[in-house]
């Protein structure tokens, strides 16, 4: 089977530079990513000819490095902009519902779920769409979900500038639907309480807004 000509010259790149870590420049990944899934494509009986399939590695290598795994890219990393809590508020800032979107680092299919969030602000407060993005940058990336949520909850305490954060992380995991026990129904669900939070009552009255 012949090789593609653009898959071959990542071949050569590896072995010209010898870059296979995490620091190499966008496109010279993309390159080699594409290659490599190239020859996994191969070795399952593939026709890298067939019009339909000739540039899917490039299509794959691009939504790795563009889109599903740009949280592996620190200066993704959202920022932070604070306001100070100049009118005094006290009592929890929850956001429900947001939308996870990750890949089992086990067998690279899909998670997809919900995150809950909240914390309870001293002296600043953090506009809202920043709790979207600090989940979703550390959701897109290989994941488990035990360790995603103890990410977000250690970035919201530390960036807050607030112990008391709570995250809860409801989720599908495909690599449970789709192969092995091809259990479709469960789901998974994991939880951070810190600071105050940890406190019988802010936590039943937390997992009460967020329907839990």
């Amino acid at each position: 089977m012949a090789k593609h000509p653009e898959y071959t010259n990542g071949h050569e790149a590896i072995c010209a530079c010898g870059v296979e870590d995490g620091g190499a420049p966008l496109q010279e990944k993309e390159t080699l990513i594409a290659y490599h899934f190239g020859e996994i494509m191969r070795l399952l009986g593939l026709d890298l000819n067939d019009p339909s399939l000739q540039d899917t590695p490039h299509r794959v290598a691009k939504m790795f490095v563009r889109e599903l795994f740009i949280g592996l890219d620190p200066a993704k990393a959202p920022g932070v902009r604070l306001f100070p809590n100049t009118y005094g508020y006290r009592q929890m800032v929850v956001e429900k519902d947001i939308r996870v979107r990750s890949v089992c680092e086990h067998h690279f299919v899909p998670i997809i779920g919900v995150a809950h969030v909240a914390y309870i602000p001293r002296e600043w407060v953090v506009g809202l769409s920043k709790l979207n993005r600090i989940v979703d940058y550390f959701a897109r990336r290989p994941q488990v979900q035990e360790r995603l949520t103890q990410q977000i909850a250690d970035f919201l305490e530390a960036h807050l500038h607030t112990p008391d954060v709570a995250v809860v992380i409801d989720a599908k995991h495909y690599c449970v639907s789709m192969r092995g026990i091809q259990d479709e129904a469960s789901r998974t669900l994991t939880y951070a309480f810190r600071g105050a939070f940890e406190a019988a009552e802010t936590k039943d009255t937390f997992l009460r807004l967020v329907g839990l």
